[in-house]
């Protein structure tokens, strides 16, 4: 399959390690991408922090950047997310995931594209929201591709699985190195994240792509009220909530896919 190494395309043995994977369905594929492809989607990169549509979060929560859509988008990070959201993976993304409804790829990147955390920064663990913000689809997979090369542990940035039942400490930690794919179903107790502050030097930073995959509809078991991103505290933290501004109590009362539909066009209106 192109763009993906060939050792990861037996979906049959994927299917079975994903299915059985603790603590909810999930798969690790390192070397994920063809080598020379992969650079040249690092060395495209930008810095966040510096572009202008970017997303910028600094809350107790969440201290990161994201990129907005496509605008900022490299040609050949635009190349490997348009293969991402193709029928060729969406049908490869099916095969591993065994889920039965259709898949369906986000043209909008809505909350995803370029992610990235610098010193300091944290992603508190959350299950995400659960709705589509723009059109009325169930969120089902997400899949994470680092891009982090010589990346040291002691700084920390772990991916972190947790088991709703017991938050006192990750079922499973996975280090966000260079070319590593994280693939994992995404409920309402999917709860993740990396709740330690970042703690690389200042020239260095946490890398990533993230995808987010919907359907129309999702199984009985797995349906509950739409919400947005739901906080956990976790190892016994508190967390501090951010102060309640309008915008807030907004985000908090109305269905995601209207809040976000109202800010959009507020923001094309601006």
């Amino acid at each position: 399959m192109r763009y993906i190494q060939e050792q990861h395309c037996n979906t049959d043995n994927l299917q079975i390690q994903y299915k059985n994977n603790k603590p909810f369905p999930h798969i690790v594929l390192d070397n994920f991408i063809q080598p020379d492809f992969i650079e040249r989607v690092l060395t495209e990169f930008p810095d966040l922090s510096l572009l202008e549509n970017k997303k910028s979060f600094n809350t107790p929560q969440q201290i990161k950047f994201a990129s907005e859509g496509f605008n900022d988008i490299s040609s050949s990070a635009f190349e490997l997310i348009s293969f991402f959201n193709s029928d060729i993976f969406l049908t490869y993304l099916q095969k591993i995931t065994g889920i039965k409804e259709v898949l369906i790829s986000d043209p909008y990147l809505s909350g995803g594209g370029y992610h990235e955390i610098k010193k300091g920064g944290v992603l508190k663990v959350h299950a995400d929201f659960n709705k589509h913000p723009l059109i009325n689809l169930d969120r089902r997979v997400n899949l994470l591709l680092y891009l982090n090369k010589d990346w040291d542990e002691k700084w920390g940035g772990n991916l972190e699985l947790y088991d709703p039942k017991n938050l006192n400490k990750p079922v499973v930690k996975v280090p966000p190195i260079f070319n590593r794919c994280v693939i994992f179903n995404t409920t309402s107790h999917t709860f993740h994240g990396h709740p330690e502050p970042l703690s690389c030097t200042e020239n260095l930073s946490r890398k990533s792509i993230a995808l987010y995959f919907f359907s129309l509809g999702r199984p009985g078991n797995e349906i509950s009220e739409d919400h947005s991103t739901m906080w956990k505290a976790v190892k016994g933290e508190t967390l501090k909530s951010p102060p309640l501004t309008f915008r807030r109590f907004v985000a908090m009362v109305l269905p995601p896919f209207i809040f976000s539909f109202i800010k959009n066009r507020y923001e094309k209106n601006k």
